[in-house]
């Protein structure tokens, strides 16, 4: 294996003994800490590689940003089977089917690009988002290992910090194993290093334990789905998240595209732009603990929705490089705030006797809103171009500041009735 990825998986084993020293948190969350990142490269790959080579070998270029859009919808699919397996199996066990799902795929598609198959590397896609889906349960895992309920925050903005390593880990081997394999289009060899990093999680994850939960809390009369959903916090969560994921996904999607393909920049130059994005994404979870200590998770959402303002703005200005790389940038930021408020406030709309299936459909609503996103970005860019791409954006964004303002409405509700009772 090349010697900077050695090196970033030697940084990615450190951080997490450093930060194991500083917080008192439980061994569960540092070995999430460092598998999530090998398990996370494969989105990266994807989104970087996955336009590229599919604009080569599909049968029209309007059909570049399947494999995204179809890695996702995987996503979608597996998260309602990978609930209801982790409420049978646990969640360990879960992660190791997703974790099956991504080695397998990751072989696929390995095969895929020897044969210049587009319609198999499809499918490989789609089996990484359906593995995907199941590794969803890393973060759930993280909220159950939390031995307080204050500690959630905290924990999830740990574990999102991982995510800088991926950003780095996914171009990387893109890149770097463009020429490895012998194929028609290169990069066969980016999915032999991608089976590797798989191959390395599932090392780490034989020390996971599968977190109790007190059962004193587990038992009690779960209620109906639909009585959960109407709650105003579970839609104030699931916006919010769903939302923000979508517009990063949409833009994002587009990004490498309109940059190497359209307007001609380098692919040193895009991967440059990618690894920025996907770093802005996680780096904001160092200062997150203390953001929202100071801004709450109410601020949290505003400056989310503020940044993809700014996003819009400076998207719309211009071709170079370094308006791709600012809106990219601030889009990572942006995303870190909407879906850390979002995943924070969703514990609070369900008891644990009913986690599962309210988890699952959070997920469900929000990766099946992210894959129409990102089918959407590549016919918009081939019929219209970056700047309608763009202008579509601007009525969501509008919407994320409606939700800040009934989620305001309702905290000020709740901190009023708290007062009283007091």
């Amino acid at each position: 294996m090349p010697i900077n990825i050695i090196i970033t998986l030697a940084l990615l084993v450190l951080t997490a003994f450093i930060l194991s020293r500083v917080f008192t948190l439980p061994k569960n969350i540092w070995l999430l800490f460092m598998t999530q990142p090998l398990i996370m490269a494969a989105a990266p790959v994807i989104v970087f590689i996955g336009g590229i080579v599919s604009s080569q070998i599909a049968s029209t270029p309007t059909l570049a940003t399947l494999p995204l859009t179809l890695m996702i919808l995987g996503v979608a699919a597996g998260v309602v089977p990978a609930a209801m397996l982790a409420k049978k199996k646990g969640r360990k066990f879960a992660v190791y089917t997703g974790l099956s799902c991504a080695l397998t795929a990751a072989l696929i598609a390995i095969f895929a690009l020897k044969i210049a198959s587009f319609e198999l590397f499809v499918f490989a896609s789609l089996l990484i988002g359906v593995g995907g889906g199941f590794n969803q349960q890393l973060r759930f895992a993280a909220i159950e290992s939390s031995v307080n309920e204050e500690d959630i925050p905290k924990t999830l903005a740990i574990l999102m910090l991982s995510g800088v390593f991926a950003a780095f880990l996914g171009p990387e081997i893109a890149v770097v194993g463009k020429d490895l394999l012998v194929s028609p289009y290169g990069y066969a060899g980016s999915f032999l290093l991608l089976a590797m990093l798989v191959c390395g999680a599932m090392l780490v994850m034989l020390f996971f334990k599968n977190p109790t939960m007190k059962t004193a809390i587990v038992v009690g009369e779960a209620r109906d789905l639909t009585e959960i959903i109407k709650q105003p916090i579970f839609l104030i969560a699931l916006c919010t998240a769903a939302i923000g994921f979508a517009l990063m996904s949409y833009l994002m999607t587009a990004t490498p595209i309109s940059m190497h393909h359209m307007q001609g920049h380098s692919l040193q130059e895009t991967k440059w732009v990618i690894q920025t994005h996907t770093a802005a994404m996680y780096l904001p979870s160092l200062v997150a603990p203390w953001l929202i200590k100071q801004l709450k998770l109410k601020g949290l959402m505003l400056m989310g929705a503020l940044i993809y303002s700014a996003v819009a703005v400076i998207a719309l200005s211009g071709h170079e490089v370094m308006h791709y790389w600012w809106a990219l940038m601030l889009l990572g930021i942006g995303w870190n705030f909407l879906f850390l408020t979002g995943t924070s406030l969703l514990p609070q709309s369900y008891r644990a006797s009913e986690r599962h299936k309210v988890q699952a459909t959070n997920d469900f609503v929000l990766f099946g809103f992210q894959a129409m996103a990102s089918l959407l970005a590549g016919w918009i860019l081939f019929t219209a171009g970056w700047h309608w791409v763009v202008l579509i954006s601007l009525p969501f964004i509008l919407v994320l500041f409606t939700v800040f303002y009934f989620y305001h409405r309702h905290d000020t509700k709740r901190s009023l009735v708290a007062t009283n009772n007091n």
